[in-house]
């Protein structure tokens, strides 16, 4: 075992007595911590019912919904090319618990601790024949163990930036390990897959897939019933709508202002406002802000009351509904590039066709760089908001041309999910009839 990997397993033993303690409280970790108590009982359960030898198993590992939404964009091609095969799903964040449920997964729970008895009781479980993680994540022990057994591993849509932590110092030493050991690492871009090469994984293991969130959120715009209960109060307006999602504090502080002043120049203007976190605290402070700029507010609360959404104003106070709010955007702004918080997702509403807004730091999102010189998006300063945002809603030409744009970089960049799904079962065993 290597030294780094000997050092991480004796501070996760030194620190698993502190869990209980961590478990605590209404945080993320809190609650991962506290949702991850009994999961290996539950996957011997499952496979004590329903664990069949004579299929092969894949078991996909996404930390959180992020990667999640890439992980099951190929799961659902993948069901489609090996019907015979069964399908474990796990993950380590809180925040994806909900998420898990929407995943064609034959069991789908926490990723158990990554020490050995955990692991090891988790692999005699499952017996997978494929191990594949989504994106970056890899746990050292996991793949160290699953290796031992003959268990093919990859890892889809990769990603390694040069600022990446895992190139350099201890993260480098602890997990360059576990990289080397996987089968097959297929990148979203020939850049990554080149800088997972430093990390020991031979080129010939290399290859390039792209990003299957393309995928996922092409095939969410496409299948978008803009006659269901969400949005179907919301038709009969006559202007234009800016839906600006997952937003914090932050974005609606330079947001509003200039929506505000767009509106009182007299354009038809309807503000669908998604906070990324509509806790009672953020809500309040939204709507005293809102009225501040003159923006009477309604909420929406459910589907059932879902015709205060006819108002002209939406707070929206719940989670779960943005990707399909989006098809109402006729322009776009996507929270998190403003302070430290990160910039979210510019696919969803790109696969709709709407421009996209968002704030000035947004290094941690590739596809955002590449969506602006695409010219289906712009970032924002804090002088330039109001700027940018008066052309699209004054412009119907200049707003479907950047709309055309966004729209087309998605399209352009599909076909990774089918992509992954054929690596999957390229190292799965063959079907009985094949």
């Amino acid at each position: 075992m290597p030294i780094a990997e000997s050092l991480y397993t004796l501070a996760l033993h030194a620190a698993r007595p502190l869990l209980p303690l961590a478990g605590r409280g209404s945080g993320k970790l809190a609650r991962s911590i506290r949702g991850r108590a009994g999961v290996l009982e539950r996957m011997q359960a499952w496979a004590r019912e329903h664990r069949d030898p004579a299929r092969p198993l894949a078991w996909f590992h996404a930390p959180s919904v992020g990667e999640g939404l890439q992980a099951r964009a190929v799961i659902e091609r993948f069901r489609v090319l090996r019907p015979d095969a069964q399908v474990a799903y796990t993950f380590f964040s809180a925040s994806a618990e909900q998420f898990a449920l929407s995943v064609d997964a034959d069991i789908a729970d926490y990723l158990p601790l990554d020490l050995r008895r955990y692991v090891v009781s988790s692999l005699d479980a499952l017996r997978p024949d494929v191990l594949a993680f989504s994106k970056t994540d890899v746990w050292p022990v996991l793949t160290r163990e699953a290796k031992a057994r003959g268990v093919r591993l990859a890892m889809l849509s990769g990603t390694l930036p040069e600022t990446s932590s895992r190139l350099r110092g201890p993260a480098r030493a602890l997990l360059a390990p576990a990289y080397a050991r996987l089968d097959v690492v297929a990148a979203i871009a020939q850049a990554d897959a080149d800088r997972f090469g430093l990390l020991g994984v031979p080129a010939e293991r290399r290859r390039v897939m792209g990003d299957a969130r393309f995928d996922q959120v092409w095939a969410r715009a496409q299948a978008a019933d803009r006659d269901s209960a969400l949005l179907r109060p919301f038709r009969g307006f006559d202007g234009v709508t800016l839906v600006a999602g997952s937003t914090w504090p932050a974005d609606e502080e330079r947001l509003l202002p200039a929506a505000a002043a767009i509106r009182r120049s007299g354009r038809n203007v309807r503000l669908v406002l998604v906070p990324h976190e509509p806790t009672p605290a953020h809500l309040a402070r939204t709507r005293d802000l809102l009225g501040q700029h003159g923006f009477a507010s309604v909420r929406l609360l459910s589907e059932n009351e879902a015709g205060a959404a006819a108002g002209e104003t939406v707070l929206v106070d719940r989670v779960g509904v943005l990707g399909d709010l989006y098809a109402l955007a006729d322009v776009a702004y996507v929270g998190g590039g403003w302070g430290t918080a990160g910039l979210h997702s510019v696919l969803e509403p790109a696969a709709f066709g709407a421009p996209v807004l968002f704030g000035p730091r947004h290094s941690n999102a590739r596809e955002a760089a590449e969506l602006i010189m695409a010219g289906g998006a712009q970032a924002l300063r804090d002088d330039t908001v109001a700027a940018a945002l008066r052309p699209l809603i004054e412009d119907e030409q200049a707003r479907t041309r950047a709309g055309q744009a966004a729209r087309a970089y998605v399209q352009q960049n599909l076909g990774a999910a089918e992509r992954g799904a054929a690596i999957i079962d390229g190292l799965l065993p063959r079907p009985a009839h094949g």
